[in-house]
């Protein structure tokens, strides 16, 4: 049984909130999750490989994000000829 770190009742208010969200706003706040998300994943690269260039870290965080073969199709890259 895992530990819940909200109270229970407060989480009730929270997804009563979420509920009453307009569409456009439920889309937004997803946005901002996926950017935050992509912020910190850029973060964990840069930490990882520091002398990498810009354009090598995008092809790292697309690698993260779509795997390999769907990157390399989608960026027009050689995975086999670059080492990312």
């Amino acid at each position: 049984m895992r530990k819940q770190d909200t109270n229970p009742k407060i989480e009730k208010v929270l997804i009563s909130m979420i509920r009453d969200l307009p569409p456009w706003e439920k889309c937004q706040q997803v946005s901002l999750m996926i950017q935050a998300c992509r912020q910190l994943a850029l973060a964990g690269l840069r930490d990882r490989y520091p002398h990498a260039s810009e354009e090598e870290l995008r092809k790292k965080l697309a690698v993260l994000w779509l795997g390999k073969e769907l990157a390399a199709k989608i960026y027009g890259w050689d995975p086999g000829k670059e080492n990312i």
